[in-house]
């Protein structure tokens, strides 16, 4: 892994860390002792992962995640979950038959785009 990348993933880790610190306070408003608790981790640890020094592992994602409402690829990525839930809002009138169609038309729109620009 270059240092490119070195930085970038400890830049994303940061950012994570401060997400995480976000939803604890303001989403979910708990002291670092008692979402640990939640997440069966220490609260020590919990410190170090909003400080972008540790990562979470899966299951405290998993509970982090049935915990605030948030998606995982909000936590992880910081990815608008608003977005993703509109969405799964929108489609669930329609046929699956009627997404494969949507699905294909939205390709041959974005192969026009790319071949235009």
């Amino acid at each position: 892994m270059d240092n490119n990348n070195i930085i970038l993933e400890k830049n994303e880790q940061v950012e994570r860390g401060q997400r995480l610190k976000t939803i604890r306070e303001k989403d979910l408003r708990l002291n670092k002792t008692d979402l640990a608790k939640k997440l069966g981790i220490s609260g020590q640890f919990l410190g170090l992962v909003e400080k972008g020094q540790c990562n979470l592992n899966y299951r405290s994602i998993k509970l982090l995640r049935d915990l605030s409402g948030h998606s995982a690829d909000y936590i992880l990525y910081g990815l608008d979950d608003k977005v993703i839930s509109e969405t799964r809002q929108f489609l669930k009138y329609y046929s699956d038959r009627e997404l494969v169609q949507v699905l294909k038309l939205l390709r041959e729109v974005s192969l026009f785009i790319k071949n235009n620009n």
